[in-house]
């Protein structure tokens, strides 16, 4: 059971992680432009409505891919959600995705501001939890503990500080 969780976590790492390394030096390409970020932002608003959708993982690669590629936006690796769903469910990607693409939407609604990741990282759980959510709707037997916690949280007003702790020795 822990290998499984360990190796969702790995794969999501391995997604995540090239989001956050600056482009390639080889990369010629020049900052985004705001029309390339309207386009990118209104893609990941359409998968987190639609996070089962047969194009699905094609447009989380999508979003990941031009994140690596546009040297002035990056997304932060930061591993908050560890006790993501295990075993032969595929909904620890389409979390972790989730948690990615909300992200990834703040960081372009919030381009040029001071950079604070905090609220980035709230941002990115916040849209995880939708999207489990979501996944619920599909499967009502699928609840995770781990996410039913994060809800309550949110429920309360609370999120905020969970995500602060795990950022405080997960994310360095």
């Amino acid at each position: 059971m822990l290998i499984r969780s360990l190796a969702a976590v790995a794969v999501g790492c391995g997604l995540l992680l090239t989001a956050s390394v600056p482009a390639n030096a080889q990369n010629k390409r020049g900052p985004s432009t705001p029309e390339e970020r309207k386009h990118v932002l209104e893609d990941i608003h359409y998968w987190q409505a639609n996070p089962m959708d047969e194009d699905a993982k094609a447009q989380v690669g999508s979003v990941l891919k031009w994140f690596t590629d546009v040297p002035d936006l990056t997304v932060h690796v930061c591993i908050l959600l560890d006790k993501l769903p295990t075993g032969d469910k595929k909904d620890s990607a389409t979390i972790f995705s989730g948690q990615f693409m909300g992200q990834a939407a703040y960081v372009l609604e919030n381009a040029g501001k001071a950079e604070d990741r905090q609220p980035e990282l709230v941002a990115g759980v916040e849209s995880a939890l939708r999207v489990y959510q979501l996944l619920l709707k599909a499967n009502p037997k699928d609840r995770q503990p781990f996410l039913e916690e994060l809800l309550k949280r949110r429920e309360a007003g609370t999120l905020a500080e969970f995500v602060q702790e795990k950022a405080a020795t997960g994310c360095k």
